[in-house]
This record gives C-alpha cells, sequence and structure tokens, in this order.
C-alpha cells in the first residue's frame, strides 16, 4: 500500500507534461493564425497579380 501511496502523491514530472501541453496549445493557435494570414495574403496577391495583368495586356 505504500508504494500506491508514494504514487499517487508522486508530481515528478507533472511540470514537464505541463510546458508539453501549453507548447501543444501555442503551436497550435499559430497554426491557425498563419493558415488564416496564409489565405488572406493570397487573396491580395491574386488581386494584386489581376490587377498588373490588366495594365500589361492593356495597349
Amino acid at each position: 500500500m505504500g508504494s500506491f501511496t508514494r504514487f499517487i502523491h508522486d508530481d515528478q514530472g507533472a511540470d514537464l507534461i505541463e510546458y508539453a501541453l501549453l507548447a501543444g496549445l501555442i503551436s497550435l493557435a499559430c497554426v491557425g493564425a498563419l493558415t488564416t494570414i496564409g489565405t488572406d495574403i493570397g487573396t491580395i496577391y491574386n488581386a494584386i497579380a489581376t490587377k498588373i495583368g490588366k495594365v500589361v495586356v492593356a495597349p
């Protein structure tokens, strides 16, 4: 019974798990933000390319 009690009260490694979870959440937030920003930047570049294409084609 003593080893089970020690196992329950042992918090060794808990900090590592907390930091890993925090890093995972930060990674998820970054991926979500960069995906949204990437889509917006792609839309802007397509609009610029369309306008440049109209200027270059026009005589």
